[in-house]
C-alpha cells in the first residue's frame, strides 16, 4: 500500500470533558484514493494545562532581548521545555513595538521598556537580579555603550548566563565583529555555502552551473545560531551547578555553521567525497550522484533517494526496473551525470502515489518529497505529535519540540505568543514599586501599549 492509502482519526476527549475546540483537518494528497483525517479535540483541562509550567526547564528564568530569527529561536526552545521566558521589547514614544514577527514567541511572556533611559535600564537590572539567563541579540558592544554589559550585569548577579547571539562573534578581527550580516554571510565565511552546490551540467538562470546556494535560512539563523546559542546556555546550566557561577556563552553563526560541518570539513583535508576543488558540487552528498537524490514524477511531484549503502542501492535499482548486474559500478563517478539521467527518465513515467507503491515496504531510502501541508498531516508525523494546531490559526499545524522526552512530550501543548508589552504591569510590579511603575508608564519608559495601525482608506478616482 502506498504511504498515505489509509483513514485514520484521532481523538483525546476524555468523558464527561466538556469539548472546546473541535476542528478536522483534512487534507486529500491524492483526490480519489489517498485521503487523510486529522481530528483535533482540545478539552477544558487541555486548554486549562497550556498556562501550566512543565518540563525539565520550568525552574529557569530567561530573558529575551527582542531581536530577529536565532536569539527567538534560542528562547522559544528554551520555553518549549518549560523555562520562564520574558521578552523585552522596546517602548518607543509611549508605545510597545516588537523587533518583528511573533513566529518564535509562542509561550513566552513580553514587556515594553526603554533601555536607552535610566529608568528602563534599572528595571532590566532588576528583573536581571532574580534570572538565570539573559540572551542579547546585537552586535558586539551595543550592551557595553547602554551600560548592560556582562561586567555590569554579572556583578548583579554572579549566577548569572550572559547569551550573547551575534553572526560573527565577539572578539576576532573588528573589523568584522562589528559588520552586518544575514544567514548567507555567515556561511560564506564559515565555508560551508561553498560546499552548498551542484556540478551537473544544468545551468540556472544566471548561466552558472555550481553557483552556491543556501538552505533558506536554516544553517545559519537556526541550526548555526539559535540552536547552538540554546546548547551553550543549557551547558553553562549544568556547569553552574557545580561551579555556583554563570558564564558569558559566546554564539556566534559563524563558528555554528562551522561546526555543523566538522565531518565536512574532515573531508575535504582528507581528500574524501570528492569535496576537493576539482570536484566540489559533484560528491555523493549534493545530488552529483544518482544514488543520493531527487526526482521529478510525473505529476510534477518529486521523491528522494538515498540508497547509499550497497544492499539499498540494489534494493533501489531493482525497484525502478534494472539490473544491477548490467550498470556500471555504484562508485563510477565518469557515469554519475548519465546515471542520473537514468533514473529521472524512469521516475517521470509514474505519479509519486505510484512510486509509493512501488517501494512500499522496500528498504531502498526512497520516500515521497512532502510539502508543508502533507508533512504537517503525514500519519506518522500526527502519530508522534509531530505537529499540533496553532492557536493563532487552528486551521493551520505548527511542529511540537524536538526531541521527545519521555517525561513531557505527551503533555506538551502550544501556548499563545504574547502581543508586545502585553505584560509589562504584570511583571514589573512583581519586582518593583507600583507607584515607581505607573512613572514609568507615565513617562513613556515602559508600555503595554500598541499605535494603532492607520486604516487604509480606498481614494475613488473622480471622473
Amino acid at each position: 500500500m502506498p504511504i498515505f492509502r489509509r483513514v485514520r482519526q484521532t481523538s483525546r476527549i476524555k468523558s464527561k470533558e466538556k469539548s472546546m475546540l473541535t476542528k478536522k483537518i483534512i487534507n486529500s494528497f491524492q483526490q480519489d484514493i489517498n485521503i487523510y483525517i486529522y481530528t483535533d479535540v482540545l478539552t477544558t483541562n487541555q486548554i486549562q494545562h497550556k498556562n501550566m509550567s512543565y518540563g525539565p526547564l520550568k525552574n529557569i528564568k530567561v530573558l529575551e532581548l527582542a531581536g530577529l530569527a536565532p536569539a527567538p529561536m534560542a528562547g522559544m526552545i528554551l520555553s518549549d521545555f518549560g523555562a520562564n521566558v520574558i521578552r523585552i521589547d522596546r517602548a518607543v514614544n509611549g508605545y510597545a513595538q516588537g523587533a518583528g514577527p511573533d513566529d518564535l514567541a509562542r509561550g513566552k511572556k513580553s514587556i515594553a521598556l526603554n533601555l536607552k533611559s535610566t529608568e528602563g535600564q534599572n528595571a532590566l537590572k532588576k528583573l536581571v537580579s532574580v534570572s538565570d539567563v539573559i540572551i542579547e541579540p546585537f552586535r558586539p558592544g551595543v550592551m557595553e555603550r547602554l551600560g548592560l554589559g556582562p561586567e555590569v550585569l554579572m556583578k548583579l548577579n554572579p549566577k548569572l548566563i550572559y547569551a550573547r547571539m551575534t553572526g560573527y562573534g565577539q572578539g576576532g578581527v573588528p573589523i568584522w565583529g562589528d559588520r552586518a550580516g544575514h544567514d548567507a554571510n555567515y556561511l560564506a565565511l564559515s565555508g560551508m555555502l561553498s560546499m552548498l552546490r551542484q556540478n551537473n551540467n544544468n545551468m540556472d538562470h544566471l548561466g552558472d552551473a555550481s553557483r552556491p546556494f543556501g538552505p533558506l535560512n536554516l544553517l545559519g539563523d537556526f541550526a548555526g545560531g539559535g540552536l547552538m546559542c540554546a546548547l551553550g546556555i543549557l551547558l553553562a546550566v549544568i556547569d553552574r551547578h557545580s561551579s555556583g557561577v554563570g558564564q558569558i556563552v559566546d554564539a556566534a553563526m559563524v563558528d555554528g555553521a562551522a561546526y555543523l560541518g566538522t565531518s565536512l570539513f574532515k573531508s575535504v583535508n582528507a581528500g574524501k567525497l570528492g569535496y576537493n576543488n576539482e570536484r566540489i558540487g559533484g560528491n555523493g552528498f549534493n545530488q552529483g550522484a544518482h544514488w543520493y537524490n531527487t526526482y521529478k514524477t510525473k505529476d510534477d511531484k518529486y521523491v528522494a533517494v538515498c540508497a547509499v549503502e550497497p544492499q539499498f542501492y540494489k534494493a533501489f535499482i531493482e525497484g525502478i526496473g534494472l539490473t544491477l548486474n548490467e550498470l556500471p559500478r555504484q562508485m563510477d563517478r565518469s557515469q554519475w551525470q548519465n546515471m542520473k539521467k537514468m533514473c529521472q527518465d524512469i521516475f517521470i513515467t509514474k505519479t509519486r502515489s505510484e512510486w509509493e507503491i512501488q517501494f512500499d515496504g522496500v528498504d531502498a531510502c526512497v520516500t515521497p518529497v512532502l510539502d508543508v501541508m502533507e508533512a504537517q498531516n503525514f500519519p506518522h508525523s500526527v502519530e508522534r505529535r509531530t505537529f499540533l494546531p496553532s492557536l493563532k490559526d487552528p486551521n493551520t499545524l505548527e511542529p511540537t519540540p524536538a526531541p521527545h522526552l519521555s517525561k513531557s512530550h505527551n503533555d506538551f501543548q502550544l501556548k499563545p505568543s504574547p502581543k508586545p508589552g502585553q505584560h509589562t504591569r504584570e511583571v514589573l510590579e512583581q519586582y518593583m514599586d507600583k507607584k515607581e511603575v505607573d512613572e514609568m508608564f507615565t513617562s513613556g519608559f515602559a508600555s503595554d501599549k500598541l499605535r494603532e495601525r492607520k486604516k487604509k482608506v480606498k481614494k475613488v478616482s473622480k471622473l
